[in-house]
């Protein structure tokens, strides 16, 4: 098991048992949390140390068990959202609905399970002016997606397209629907062309290059576009996207406002310095990318 641990700033509140969070999962070394969350806490000056855990649905248990009070929560990715489920004493509405919980608030010798990606998938949307689209297609068929249509419930779309390459992988999101009260239309790759006709907005919620091929599909629906692949900015379809004069929102914004909740909960504390995290982020993706700081996608509006 790797760990990253790396200190920053002063002391946390009083009211606060822990000062430690980490991020989980395997792999985990690509994600943006780390650096998301030091660059908030720095510009709160908490002394609060994030690390970075690699860890699988296997091992989880056992590490979940060894934590103590100097611990204040977990952040998770895929596949341990829902591993972690039966190991929480609590678990928020949304998280069940959603079918896991990205983030673990550990707080007088509880554990509480909450969803904050739901909430960044909103926050992205409403900046980019996409507070009620109207309609919406959905890439993908995991846990992510079962996430972006508890979003989409919130902008007011309750009937939103769900386009996966294989039918069966779309299970867990047919059942997740149906615990948030939406009605999903589903279908397969093949048949999105249609599907795009009058629709507002796309959120691909397929991992990095999953949706290459689609990419020119959906840029000549001129829907926006909210791609999660992060990792890989800007991806194929952002750029497409893009080059039409579409909107697009940039991956690192559901990710922002997910750090940006989950802040929230860990600390207590509501100012969160999301420009700060912002800035930080970015030019971490520039560094990955090995490129000079600028827009990744030019042509529509980049938000």
């Amino acid at each position: 098991m790797y760990t990253d641990r790396t200190p920053v700033g002063r002391t946390p509140p009083a009211d606060r048992r822990g000062n430690r969070v980490a991020v989980l999962g395997s792999p985990v070394g690509r994600s943006l949390s780390p650096t998301l969350h030091r660059a908030a806490y720095a510009a709160m000056r908490l002394r609060w140390d994030y690390e970075t855990i690699d860890c699988d649905a296997s091992a989880l248990p056992a590490l979940f068990d060894s934590l103590g009070d100097d611990w204040a929560g977990l952040c998770l990715t895929t596949p341990l959202k829902r591993a972690v489920l039966p190991l929480v004493d609590e678990v928020s509405d949304l998280a069940l609905d959603v079918g896991g919980a990205d983030t673990v608030v550990l707080r007088d010798g509880r554990s509480f399970g909450d969803h904050c990606g739901v909430h960044g998938i909103v926050a992205a949307l409403r900046q980019a002016g996409l507070g009620a689209p109207g309609s919406a297609v959905v890439l993908g068929g995991g846990v992510a997606a079962c996430a972006a249509l508890a979003a989409l419930r919130e902008v007011g779309v309750r009937e939103p397209v769900v386009v996966v390459r294989e039918r069966g992988h779309a299970r867990e999101t047919e059942a997740a629907a149906g615990r948030l009260g939406v009605s999903v239309d589903l279908h397969r790759f093949e048949e999105l062309g249609r599907l795009l006709r009058g629709v507002a907005v796309v959120v691909s919620t397929l991992p990095a290059g999953a949706a290459d091929a689609l990419a020119p599909t959906v840029a000549r629906s001129g829907a926006a576009v909210l791609d999660a692949a992060c990792s890989a900015w800007p991806t194929r379809l952002a750029k497409a996207a893009g080059f039409v004069g579409g909107t697009v929102v940039h991956g690192l914004s559901p990710l922002l406002h997910r750090a940006e909740r989950q802040i929230e909960l860990l600390t207590g504390l509501t100012d969160v310095p999301v420009a700060a995290m912002r800035a930080a982020a970015h030019a971490e993706l520039v560094r990955r990318a090995g490129l000079s700081a600028g827009p990744a996608v030019s042509g529509g509006q980049f938000v």
